[in-house]
């Protein structure tokens, strides 16, 4: 069996690379014709694709730098590694909520620019500290919006530290569920939690209805001296609104993982270098998690975590197995088994799941299959990409 070739855009953990046996794959950060790309934070919209291309991996969370919808329209699956990097997430918004809350950056701005020999130095710490002093977090309210890996493991550290929380996700799993405290009070809208949180952060990706989730009218709704946490993603706080409401006092701080001119010389902003996943754990629980999945999906056909494609986890139970991606509409499943017949393949095992537009068959056969005749069910009406696995 030739190797599966397998293109990097970013460093990735080695931790994850290894994954890969080198008898069968083959990594570089250059190569033509690879079966399979794994990144970070690449920017793949304007990029050409190969022709040979059957999965993309995405080390990490958020897939905005992937063309999702034209690689749905091509049949390949999108992976990511969702709560990889939760805790690491759950670190940074636990250090931005005292970071905010205790002043902490303004007042080691101040001492670090402080001048004059020691005595005066003593002098002026007693006479400026009064300007930095601030507030705790137990009794206060967090709001969490967004209950995935990261929102849950956030809740859960905020409960343990004496603080009352609020969340809310429309979309909650029964996995998330389970995790998280039953003390956390569970809301029915954002603006259930906005009206109660003294901090809010956020654990959502960017799409239009989570765009300017804060924004104007809801900071009119919210708490005076609120304290703001974006680590999530650009374009989920209307910064310029932000900005008036830290002018007019309305809000206390805000925490933002996304620089930008407008934000970053305000005084009562911090900003951070997009940090929220950058710890060395994070980075190989990412890359060893992606790394199974596109490993599993190139070599079974397995489907596990992916933003475009259904999940379908289906052991081998014949000699071959074949997978088919397919529009989802009406009688295509009938197409496919008619098909195999008429090709004198016995079907084994069939199982298929649909997501949206597609739907996703893998199919266990008696036989062996020869490539010339699955080349001739590609040529079906609706049928979008057929794989034969090795």
């Amino acid at each position: 069996m030739d190797k599966f070739k397998i293109l990097t855009l970013n460093n990735i953990s080695a931790k994850g690379l290894e994954r890969f046996p080198l008898e069968h794959y083959e990594l570089a950060s250059e190569m033509t014709h690879p079966e399979a790309i794994l990144l970070r934070s690449y920017n793949m919209h304007d990029m050409a694709l190969p022709e040979t291309l059957l999965a993309v991996g995405r080390a990490g969370a958020g897939v905005n730098n992937i063309p999702v919808d034209k690689m749905t329209q091509l049949g390949i699956p999108v992976f990511n590694a969702p709560g990889a990097n939760a805790n690491a997430v759950k670190e940074l918004v636990i250090a931005a909520m005292l970071l905010g809350c205790r002043n902490i950056c303004q007042a080691w701005d101040y001492s670090r620019n402080l001048k004059g020999d020691d005595k005066e130095i003593s002098v002026a710490v007693e006479k400026g500290k009064k300007q930095y002093g601030g507030f705790e977090l137990p009794g206060r309210t967090l709001g969490v919006i967004g209950l995935g890996a990261i929102g849950v493991k956030v809740a859960n550290a905020a409960r343990a530290l004496g603080m009352n929380v609020i969340g809310f996700d429309p979309t909650i799993t029964v996995q998330s569920a389970w995790q998280l405290s039953s003390d956390v009070q569970g809301a029915t809208s954002a603006d259930e939690v906005l009206a109660q949180a003294d901090f809010v952060t956020f654990h959502v990706p960017l799409i239009e209805s989570t765009k300017h989730l804060i924004n104007r009218d809801r900071l009119a709704a919210m708490k005076d001296n609120v304290v703001i946490i974006n680590l999530a993603r650009n374009g989920i706080v209307d910064d310029e609104a932000v900005l008036e409401a830290l002018d007019s006092g309305k809000v206390y701080a805000y925490i933002s993982d996304f620089p930008s001119n407008l934000i970053k010389d305000h005084p009562r902003v911090i900003v951070l270098p997009h940090l929220g996943a950058s710890t060395v754990e994070a980075e190989d629980n990412c890359a060893v998690m992606v790394a199974d999945e596109v490993r599993a999906f190139l070599e079974d056909g397995t489907i596990r975590n992916s933003v475009n494609f259904p999940e379908i986890v289906s052991p081998r139970t014949g000699v071959s197995r074949v997978t088919v991606v397919n529009e989802n509409r009406p009688d295509m499943l009938a197409q496919i088994s008619h098909w195999m017949g008429q090709a004198g393949l016995n079907i084994n095992r069939m199982v298929n799941e649909a997501r949206g537009d597609i739907a996703y068959t893998v199919i266990d056969l008696d036989s062996e299959v020869q490539g010339g005749c699955c080349e001739e069910l590609q040529n079906v009406e609706g049928i979008i990409r057929v794989r034969i696995l090795p």
